[in-house]
């Protein structure tokens, strides 16, 4: 999985239009970033960015954002509403898609050093990267905001974990961290401010003070109404999803809104939010409702419609997911040939592609039919009593045909490596060792490839055999090539794996990867027959 990280830096600039466009220049520029949301506020002075990129672009993003804010903003002429007390003022790193809040931490550590000592100014981290708890929470660390700095540097509890312990008065200082996405969340109602207000005490963390907590965890709201829409609105801020999820907060507002007597008119995002957050709401309706949903743009269409995401302005899914905001299509050119095409690739007159990928699209093919089979059973009438069974097996063979998809072109890509080490220079024994660590490195991706593929084809066995065992009578002889191309694919794979093996000098990964190998082979064998048999006595 692509690793994205989402950085929210907040700067001390909201009405120099010059200033708020240079620094989202900045970030536009950066290789491997994508900016998402510029949002200006001139009674806060303040100009919050969004952006994402993988661990090192997003470094470097902020690294060029903090850059032009050096150069543009200058903290002793500034004044606003919002507390602050530095020209990027904090600088969170959130976790997106395939990274852990740890990671981000180390992200945030590593910008704070490299801004530190490169702009010479100070720094503190807060939250998950926080080296002190007393630093944890921002509100601590920027008590006494700008202009009570100055002072605070001079107390060792206070000293900066990077940069200067001088005062910077241009700059101020920065806090730097990670934690979770935070959703802005409306939830709409058919009454008042007042009735708005009353449920958002009732549920918020805070609640009504220390002695009346709210029923939420990590949930800050409260209620107001919106002339525009002509509506009251449950307004929260969702600071861990995971904690309270989207739908949780929804169907708790709906809940206390019919203790009012009041109507819900469905709910807003504002901004952004992470895939997951609507997929976790799609699962709690589909388990609620005891629907069969698998594909992931259903689910999503599920949320959308079940939290009323459309009833103020239209949720468009590729402008308000994160990951599909930022999603790039794979490199696969074998993969979107016609059949004819990668066919007559296969016989050309080229050592690519081979066998490896050949595999790997008939175990996909294999698969596919298994597929193809329990979406034609599931549904209908006269296999009323075997619709469990296909519900249990198709998503999973529906989601291993579509991993075994990228194999195809992955395996034809495999050698890359290799053959850059056969290129490297071996004219000194380091080059000569370096020369050969790079051909192993390169034969065990080779290796990998095909492996996986072996892998997933054999996760697919036990599903397949449902299929044979309670799949449509008519569709037997699709289960039955199904069985022989995936176990031919898997077989396949494995001939790849053993001459690929041949070179690699490690005899330990050697061992292991032979032994799960042989291990997969042979399940394979007695899965294929396993199937073979049942269908036979159809």
């Amino acid at each position: 999985m692509k690793k994205i990280i989402e950085c929210v830096p907040n700067f001390s600039e909201g009405r120099n239009q010059e200033v708020i466009t240079a620094i989202a220049d900045a970030i536009k520029k950066t290789p491997d970033c994508t900016l998402l949301d510029v949002d200006p506020g001139r009674s806060t002075n303040r100009t919050v960015y969004t952006f994402v990129g993988d661990p090192e672009a997003i470094i470097n993003g902020a690294l060029a954002a903090a850059r032009t804010a050096k150069e543009k903003i200058d903290m002793r002429t500034h004044s606003g509403e919002h507390p602050r007390f530095g020209a990027m003022d904090v600088c969170p790193f959130i976790p997106v898609a395939g990274v852990t809040m740890k990671e981000c931490a180390e992200v945030a550590k590593r910008f704070a050093e490299r801004a530190a000592e490169e702009l010479s100014v100070p720094f503190y981290l807060y939250e998950e990267a926080a080296q002190h708890d007393y630093r944890r929470k921002l509100p601590d660390v920027r008590r006494g905001e700008y202009e009570g700095l100055e002072a605070r540097l001079k107390e060792p509890k206070w000293k900066p974990d990077f940069g200067p312990e001088e005062f910077v008065p241009s700059w101020g200082a920065t806090a730097t961290g990670a934690r979770m996405f935070l959703i802005a969340y409306n939830v709409n109602l058919l009454g008042t401010s007042n009735q708005a207000h009353r449920i958002a005490l009732n549920l918020r963390e805070a609640g009504r003070g220390p002695d009346k907590p709210g029923r939420l965890k990590d949930v800050k709201g409260m209620g107001w109404f919106v002339d525009e829409y002509n509506m009251a609105q449950v307004t929260v801020n969702l600071n861990n999803f995971e904690v309270t999820p989207i739908h949780t907060l929804f169907e708790e507002v709906k809940k206390e809104a019919g203790n009012l007597g009041v109507g819900i008119a469905g709910s807003e995002i504002i901004g952004i939010v992470p895939l997951k957050s609507l997929i976790m709401a799609a699962d709690y309706y589909i388990e609620k409702e005891d629907l069969f949903i698998y594909e992931e743009d259903q689910k999503i269409r599920l949320a959308v419609e079940r939290l009323g995401l459309n009833s103020v302005s239209p949720f468009v899914p590729k402008k308000r997911i994160i990951e599909y905001i930022v999603r790039e299509e794979p490199e696969e050119p074998l993969a979107t040939l016609s059949v004819r095409d990668f066919i007559e690739e296969i016989g050309s007159r080229s050592s690519a592609p081979g066998g490896g990928s050949a595999s790997a699209a008939i175990a996909a093919v294999g698969l596919g039919l298994g597929a193809m089979v329990a979406k034609l059973t599931h549904g209908v009438r006269r296999f009323e009593d075997v619709q469990p069974h296909m519900m249990k097996v198709i998503p999973q063979l529906h989601r291993l045909t579509r991993q075994l998809i990228p194999m195809i072109d992955a395996d034809t890509s495999a050698f890359n490596e290799y053959m850059e080490g056969l290129r490297m220079p071996k004219a000194t024994d380091t080059e000569k060792q370096l020369r050969t660590d790079k051909m192993q490195a390169g034969l065990q991706t080779a290796i990998n490839i095909p492996l996986s593929t072996m892998r997933l084809g054999n996760d697919g066995w036990s599903s397949l055999v449902e299929v044979a065992l309670h799949g449509n009578p008519a569709s037997k002889s699709d289960t039955q090539v199904g069985a022989k191309a995936l176990e031919t694919g898997i077989w396949g794979a494995y001939q790849n794996v053993l001459i690929n093996m041949q070179d690699i000098k490690d005899e330990k990964y050697k061992e292991v990867i032979l032994a799960e190998a042989e291990n997969l082979m042979q399940r394979a064998y007695r899965k294929c027959s396993e199937i073979i048999a049942i269908l036979d006595r159809i």
